[in-house]
């Protein structure tokens, strides 16, 4: 075999296991990602992930437009995971999530499920109702923190994950001041998910306030971390929920 001809056999050779090498890489690079995002969604392989939907606030039976695309959203993160998909209406959803990782969509006046969730594991929680001329309608209280509902201009969701006593897999609750916040907050955890996991000091419980801004304009994806409320949502101090 000539030195020309054993150069490019060597460079074949070495091309296949460099390009076997890399897609072993990406492969095992992508194995990592989709396990940092499962664990960070409570998800697993051969799991079911429920998803307990929402009504639309005026219109018991139907759910808003942006509340679907939420859910779209939870069943693509729950195919990377390999978890089958169980969808549910909120009022059909009486029984614990058991070994079922959940995922709870909706606020107080389209979700009824969201209400005892709160009250039973967030007690520093507190969600006032809609009223035309108040100046917190809607707004979501966590200890001496207020945040506000402005329509279209700024609104908040609620993001929180607990696992209840009597559940072997984690609960997580979409908690929006409106549809389009419920949505924003999923899309934010999906982007985000690897600075929560590094930044957050437990990925097993928490409570985020997620903030988007000028939906109007610019739909759900100008999202922000509003708050991170861990510490005083899960609090044991508060008995009362919300103020009507």
């Amino acid at each position: 075999m000539s030195a020309a001809l054993t150069n490019i056999v060597i460079g074949l050779v070495t091309s296949i296991l460099t390009g076997g090498s890399v897609w072993a890489w990406q492969r095992a690079r992508d194995s990592r990602v989709l396990r940092r995002k499962a664990a960070f969604f409570g998800l697993r392989t051969g799991g079911t992930c429920l998803i307990v939907m929402n009504h639309k606030y005026d219109a018991t039976g139907a759910t808003a437009w942006d509340d679907v695309h939420a859910m779209i959203e939870i069943a693509v993160l729950a195919h990377e995971a390999g978890s089958a998909v169980s969808v549910k209406s909120c009022d059909e959803t009486h029984e614990s999530n058991a070994d079922r990782t959940e995922f709870c969509i909706g606020g107080l006046n389209s979700n009824p499920r969201t209400i005892g969730h709160l009250a039973h594991h967030l007690p520093g929680v507190t969600l006032r109702p809609y009223h035309a001329t108040r100046r917190d309608s809607a707004a979501i209280v966590v200890g001496d923190q207020r945040f506000l509902y402005e329509h279209g201009k700024i609104e908040h969701a609620l993001a929180a994950k607990f696992t209840p006593p009597a559940a072997t897999s984690p609960v997580i609750l979409i908690c929006g001041q409106r549809a389009i916040a419920n949505r924003a907050a999923v899309h934010y955890l999906r982007r985000n998910y690897l600075t929560l996991t590094r930044n957050l000091d437990s990925i097993d419980k928490f409570c985020l306030i997620i903030r988007t801004t000028a939906s109007d304009t610019y739909g759900h994806e100008t999202t922000e971390l509003a708050a991170d409320v861990t510490a005083t949502a899960f609090a044991t101090s508060r008995h009362h929920r919300h103020v009507l």
